[in-house]
C-alpha cells in the first residue's frame, strides 16, 4: 500500500509525525507513512495547528482545505487535502 491516494480530486495522506525537529520537512518512508518532521512542540494542538500550515504552504492550497481525518493525538495521521494547487517537488504522486 501507498502512503497517498486520490479520491476524485482531493488527496488523502498517511503521515508519521515527528514534532520538535529541527526543520519542517518531508524526509521519506516510515513504513506505509510518508514522514514529516515539524518544529512544533506536541502540546496544545501546536503540532497540528502547524503540520496544516506547513502542508498548506507545500501544496498551494488554504489551511481550510486541509483536514485531519484521523490520528488528530498521535503521530499516525490521515490527512485530507481538497484539490492540491501543486504537488511538492519531493513528493512523487501520480494520479490515477
Amino acid at each position: 500500500m501507498s502512503y497517498y491516494r486520490w479520491q476524485a480530486e482531493d488527496l488523502l495522506l498517511s503521515c508519521h509525525l515527528q514534532p520538535k525537529a529541527s526543520k519542517d520537512e518531508f524526509c521519506g518512508l516510515h513504513g506505509d507513512s510518508l514522514k514529516i518532521r515539524i518544529t512544533a512542540p506536541p502540546v496544545d494542538g501546536k503540532a497540528n495547528a502547524h503540520l496544516i500550515k506547513f502542508l498548506a504552504r507545500q501544496f498551494g492550497v488554504a489551511k481550510g482545505a486541509i483536514t485531519i481525518v484521523s490520528g488528530e493525538l498521535g503521530r499516525q495521521k490521515r490527512i485530507r487535502i481538497a484539490a492540491p494547487g501543486r504537488l511538492p517537488e519531493a513528493l512523487t504522486l501520480e494520479r490515477d
